[in-house]
Protein backbone atom coordinates (compact mmCIF):
# COMPACT_ATOMS: atom_id res chain seq x y z
CA UNK A 1 0.00 0.00 0.00
CA UNK A 2 1.06 3.29 -0.89
CA UNK A 3 2.03 5.85 1.95
CA UNK A 4 -0.55 7.98 3.94
CA UNK A 5 -0.37 11.52 3.54
CA UNK A 6 -0.23 12.51 7.61
CA UNK A 7 0.11 15.29 9.91
CA UNK A 8 1.82 14.27 13.30
CA UNK A 9 1.57 15.77 16.46
CA UNK A 10 3.76 15.27 19.47
CA UNK A 11 6.36 17.13 21.66
CA UNK A 12 9.02 14.92 23.55
CA UNK A 13 11.82 12.60 22.87
CA UNK A 14 9.18 9.69 23.09
CA UNK A 15 7.74 10.65 20.00
CA UNK A 16 10.36 11.28 17.93
CA UNK A 17 10.72 7.52 16.75
CA UNK A 18 7.44 7.37 15.51
CA UNK A 19 8.02 10.01 13.34
CA UNK A 20 10.95 9.29 12.07
CA UNK A 21 9.80 5.57 11.80
CA UNK A 22 6.64 6.95 9.50
CA UNK A 23 9.20 9.44 7.29
CA UNK A 24 11.40 5.85 6.51
CA UNK A 25 8.22 4.08 5.39
CA UNK A 26 7.30 6.52 2.76
CA UNK A 27 4.46 8.23 4.38
CA UNK A 28 4.20 11.80 3.18
CA UNK A 29 4.00 13.79 6.46
CA UNK A 30 2.39 17.10 5.78
CA UNK A 31 3.15 19.09 8.75
CA UNK A 32 4.39 18.47 12.55
CA UNK A 33 2.46 19.91 15.15
CA UNK A 34 4.09 20.88 18.28
CA UNK A 35 4.48 22.66 21.51
CA UNK A 36 6.01 26.91 20.82
CA UNK A 37 10.03 26.59 21.62
CA UNK A 38 11.11 26.94 25.47
CA UNK A 39 14.18 28.53 27.03
CA UNK A 40 16.21 26.60 29.06
CA UNK A 41 17.86 27.88 32.05
CA UNK A 42 18.26 31.84 32.53
CA UNK A 43 18.73 33.97 30.12
CA UNK A 44 19.48 30.88 27.30
CA UNK A 45 18.03 30.76 24.07
CA UNK A 46 15.30 29.27 22.55
CA UNK A 47 14.78 25.42 22.58
CA UNK A 48 12.65 23.76 19.86
CA UNK A 49 11.10 20.88 20.71
CA UNK A 50 12.90 16.80 20.41
CA UNK A 51 10.00 16.47 18.10
CA UNK A 52 9.90 20.38 15.97
CA UNK A 53 14.19 19.38 15.64
CA UNK A 54 13.61 15.81 14.29
CA UNK A 55 10.70 17.90 11.61
CA UNK A 56 13.31 20.36 10.46
CA UNK A 57 15.93 17.90 10.55
CA UNK A 58 13.51 15.78 8.29
CA UNK A 59 12.63 18.95 5.86
CA UNK A 60 8.99 18.04 7.43
CA UNK A 61 7.13 21.65 8.16
CA UNK A 62 6.53 22.49 11.95
CA UNK A 63 3.65 24.53 13.56
CA UNK A 64 2.63 25.40 16.93
CA UNK A 65 -0.95 25.79 16.04
CA UNK A 66 -3.03 22.68 16.11
CA UNK A 67 -6.02 24.17 13.51
CA UNK A 68 -3.14 24.17 10.42
CA UNK A 69 -3.98 20.70 10.24
CA UNK A 70 -7.09 21.24 8.94
CA UNK A 71 -5.46 22.88 5.75
CA UNK A 72 -2.41 20.30 5.78
CA UNK A 73 -4.61 18.15 3.15
CA UNK A 74 -3.76 15.05 5.56
CA UNK A 75 -6.01 11.67 5.57
CA UNK A 76 -4.60 10.82 8.78
CA UNK A 77 -3.35 12.79 12.00
CA UNK A 78 -1.17 11.17 14.11
CA UNK A 79 -0.91 11.61 17.74
CA UNK A 80 2.12 10.70 20.09
CA UNK A 81 2.56 12.51 23.43
CA UNK A 82 1.30 15.70 22.38
CA UNK A 83 0.78 16.46 25.42
CA UNK A 84 -2.97 18.74 24.34
CA UNK A 85 -6.31 18.24 24.02
CA UNK A 86 -7.66 18.22 20.37
CA UNK A 87 -10.68 20.03 20.03
CA UNK A 88 -13.57 18.93 18.71
CA UNK A 89 -13.83 20.85 15.59
CA UNK A 90 -10.69 19.11 14.79
CA UNK A 91 -11.43 15.63 15.85
CA UNK A 92 -14.58 16.04 13.31
CA UNK A 93 -12.36 17.31 10.79
CA UNK A 94 -9.98 14.81 10.32
CA UNK A 95 -9.85 11.10 11.83
CA UNK A 96 -6.74 10.81 14.44
CA UNK A 97 -4.76 7.88 15.83
CA UNK A 98 -3.21 7.91 18.86
CA UNK A 99 -0.18 5.79 20.05
CA UNK A 100 -0.87 5.43 23.94
CA UNK A 101 1.53 3.82 26.34
CA UNK A 102 -0.78 1.38 28.61
CA UNK A 103 -3.26 -1.55 28.06
CA UNK A 104 -6.67 0.64 28.11
CA UNK A 105 -8.69 1.17 29.21
CA UNK A 106 -5.97 1.11 31.99
CA UNK A 107 -4.01 4.05 32.91
CA UNK A 108 -5.96 6.18 30.77
CA UNK A 109 -4.24 10.03 31.14
CA UNK A 110 -1.06 12.07 30.86
CA UNK A 111 1.64 9.55 33.24
CA UNK A 112 0.77 5.93 32.11
CA UNK A 113 4.40 5.33 32.44
CA UNK A 114 4.87 6.19 35.87
CA UNK A 115 1.61 5.23 37.16
CA UNK A 116 2.34 1.54 36.07
CA UNK A 117 5.55 1.19 37.16
CA UNK A 118 5.01 2.60 40.36
CA UNK A 119 1.62 1.00 41.35
CA UNK A 120 3.40 -2.18 40.86
CA UNK A 121 2.14 -3.47 37.69
CA UNK A 122 3.42 -6.77 36.40
CA UNK A 123 2.82 -5.73 32.89
CA UNK A 124 1.66 -3.34 30.55
CA UNK A 125 1.89 -2.39 26.91
CA UNK A 126 1.09 -0.27 23.70
CA UNK A 127 -2.45 0.52 22.33
CA UNK A 128 -3.28 2.29 18.94
CA UNK A 129 -6.32 3.71 19.34
CA UNK A 130 -9.11 6.07 17.93
CA UNK A 131 -8.87 9.43 19.27
CA UNK A 132 -12.22 10.97 20.17
CA UNK A 133 -13.32 13.61 22.42
CA UNK A 134 -13.17 11.63 26.00
CA UNK A 135 -9.74 11.42 27.85
CA UNK A 136 -8.15 8.06 25.92
CA UNK A 137 -11.70 6.18 25.49
CA UNK A 138 -11.47 5.35 21.55
CA UNK A 139 -11.46 1.98 20.47
CA UNK A 140 -8.40 -0.23 20.00
CA UNK A 141 -6.59 -1.01 16.60
CA UNK A 142 -3.80 -3.02 17.82
CA UNK A 143 -2.51 -3.64 21.07
CA UNK A 144 0.62 -5.02 22.60
CA UNK A 145 1.89 -6.07 25.99
CA UNK A 146 4.96 -5.44 27.80
CA UNK A 147 6.27 -7.08 30.72
CA UNK A 148 7.40 -5.04 33.53
CA UNK A 149 10.59 -6.42 34.38
CA UNK A 150 11.46 -6.74 38.87
CA UNK A 151 14.18 -4.46 38.10
CA UNK A 152 13.41 -2.02 35.70
CA UNK A 153 13.21 1.81 35.71
CA UNK A 154 11.17 3.96 34.33
CA UNK A 155 13.69 5.55 31.52
CA UNK A 156 13.78 1.75 30.68
CA UNK A 157 10.32 0.91 30.83
CA UNK A 158 9.83 4.09 28.50
CA UNK A 159 12.29 3.02 25.74
CA UNK A 160 10.89 -0.49 25.64
CA UNK A 161 7.32 1.37 25.22
CA UNK A 162 7.95 3.48 22.15
CA UNK A 163 10.32 0.92 20.25
CA UNK A 164 6.73 -1.99 20.47
CA UNK A 165 5.05 1.34 19.74
CA UNK A 166 6.76 2.39 16.54
CA UNK A 167 6.84 -0.97 15.36
CA UNK A 168 3.17 -0.87 16.01
CA UNK A 169 2.05 1.69 14.57
CA UNK A 170 4.25 1.30 11.62
CA UNK A 171 2.64 -2.11 10.84
CA UNK A 172 -1.39 -0.40 11.44
CA UNK A 173 -0.77 2.07 8.77
CA UNK A 174 1.09 -0.52 6.48
CA UNK A 175 -2.71 -1.63 5.26
CA UNK A 176 -6.05 -0.57 5.68
CA UNK A 177 -6.88 0.69 9.44
CA UNK A 178 -8.59 -3.20 10.96
CA UNK A 179 -11.78 -2.33 12.38
CA UNK A 180 -11.32 -0.75 15.73
CA UNK A 181 -12.29 -2.82 18.90
CA UNK A 182 -14.17 -0.95 21.83
CA UNK A 183 -12.32 -0.97 25.11
CA UNK A 184 -13.59 -3.20 27.76
CA UNK A 185 -13.00 -3.53 31.69
CA UNK A 186 -12.23 -1.21 34.47
CA UNK A 187 -11.09 2.02 33.54
CA UNK A 188 -8.36 3.69 35.63
CA UNK A 189 -6.76 6.89 35.27
CA UNK A 190 -2.91 8.17 35.09
CA UNK A 191 -3.01 11.57 36.51
CA UNK A 192 0.87 13.89 36.70
CA UNK A 193 2.56 13.00 39.42
CA UNK A 194 3.68 15.68 41.31
CA UNK A 195 6.59 16.92 42.88
CA UNK A 196 5.38 16.35 46.69
CA UNK A 197 4.34 12.70 45.70
CA UNK A 198 7.87 11.41 44.92
CA UNK A 199 8.54 12.22 48.79
CA UNK A 200 9.82 8.72 49.65
CA UNK A 201 7.66 7.73 52.77
CA UNK A 202 9.70 5.43 54.55
CA UNK A 203 6.56 3.92 56.80
CA UNK A 204 6.21 2.52 53.44
CA UNK A 205 7.14 -1.58 52.45
CA UNK A 206 10.56 -0.95 50.84
CA UNK A 207 9.31 -3.21 47.53
CA UNK A 208 7.33 0.06 47.08
CA UNK A 209 9.61 2.63 47.66
CA UNK A 210 11.90 0.75 45.16
CA UNK A 211 10.01 1.32 42.27
CA UNK A 212 9.69 5.18 43.15
CA UNK A 213 13.59 5.36 43.23
CA UNK A 214 13.57 3.19 39.85
CA UNK A 215 10.68 6.07 38.52
CA UNK A 216 13.96 8.14 38.86
CA UNK A 217 12.76 11.51 40.90
CA UNK A 218 12.19 10.20 44.36
CA UNK A 219 13.88 12.05 47.10
CA UNK A 220 13.95 12.43 50.69
CA UNK A 221 15.50 14.52 53.32
CA UNK A 222 18.32 14.62 55.68
CA UNK A 223 18.83 17.00 58.19
CA UNK A 224 16.66 19.08 56.96
CA UNK A 225 18.17 19.22 53.55
CA UNK A 226 16.52 17.60 50.38
CA UNK A 227 18.23 14.56 49.06
CA UNK A 228 17.58 12.91 46.13
CA UNK A 229 17.72 9.10 45.87
CA UNK A 230 18.84 7.97 42.22
CA UNK A 231 19.48 4.32 42.94
CA UNK A 232 19.21 2.17 45.74
CA UNK A 233 18.24 -1.89 46.21
CA UNK A 234 16.27 -4.08 48.46
CA UNK A 235 18.08 -5.23 51.45
CA UNK A 236 17.57 -6.69 54.62
CA UNK A 237 17.52 -4.68 57.47
CA UNK A 238 19.84 -6.21 60.77
CA UNK A 239 19.02 -3.25 62.51
CA UNK A 240 17.53 0.24 62.75
CA UNK A 241 15.54 1.79 65.10
CA UNK A 242 12.21 2.28 62.84
CA UNK A 243 11.19 3.17 59.69
CA UNK A 244 14.39 5.90 57.87
CA UNK A 245 16.48 4.80 60.76
CA UNK A 246 20.19 4.66 59.25
CA UNK A 247 22.42 1.68 59.94
CA UNK A 248 25.01 2.24 56.98
CA UNK A 249 23.96 2.27 53.82
CA UNK A 250 20.59 0.64 54.68
CA UNK A 251 17.56 2.68 55.56
CA UNK A 252 15.06 0.79 57.18
CA UNK A 253 11.17 1.00 56.05
CA UNK A 254 8.10 0.06 57.06
CA UNK A 255 8.34 -3.17 55.69
CA UNK A 256 12.33 -4.23 54.99
CA UNK A 257 14.69 -2.03 53.81
CA UNK A 258 16.89 -0.36 51.12
CA UNK A 259 20.53 -0.10 50.72
CA UNK A 260 20.81 2.95 48.95
CA UNK A 261 23.57 3.35 46.04
CA UNK A 262 23.80 6.98 44.41
CA UNK A 263 22.15 10.19 46.02
CA UNK A 264 21.84 13.76 45.29
CA UNK A 265 22.45 16.45 47.83
CA UNK A 266 20.96 19.90 47.61
CA UNK A 267 22.78 21.69 45.51
CA UNK A 268 25.86 19.13 44.72
CA UNK A 269 26.20 16.66 41.89
CA UNK A 270 25.17 13.16 42.16
CA UNK A 271 27.68 10.59 43.96
CA UNK A 272 27.73 7.30 45.63
CA UNK A 273 25.84 6.90 49.05
CA UNK A 274 29.01 5.99 50.51
CA UNK A 275 31.13 9.26 49.34
CA UNK A 276 27.97 11.19 50.93
CA UNK A 277 28.34 9.29 54.09
CA UNK A 278 31.60 9.87 54.62
CA UNK A 279 31.45 13.54 54.18
CA UNK A 280 27.92 13.66 56.44
CA UNK A 281 29.32 10.94 58.53
CA UNK A 282 25.39 10.19 59.63
CA UNK A 283 25.40 9.74 63.44
CA UNK A 284 23.50 6.99 65.51
CA UNK A 285 19.83 7.36 65.62
CA UNK A 286 19.86 10.06 62.52
CA UNK A 287 17.36 9.09 60.24
CA UNK A 288 16.13 9.88 56.39
CA UNK A 289 13.01 11.48 56.03
CA UNK A 290 13.81 14.46 59.29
Amino acid sequence: MAGRRLVFLGTPEMAVPPLRALHAADHDIALVVTRPDRRRGRGSELSPSPVKAAAVELGIPVSEVVDDVLTAGAELGVVVAFGRILKPHVLAALPMINVHFSLLPRWRGAAPVERALLAGDAVTGVCIMDVEEGLDTGAVYASEEVPIGPRVTLEELRAQLVDVGTRLLVDVLDGPLPAPVPQQGEATYARKVDAAEWELAWTRPATALDRWVRAGHAWTTFRGKRLRVLAAEPAVAERGDGPGSLDGDIAVAGEGALRLVTVQPEGRAAMAWRDFANGARPGDGERLGS
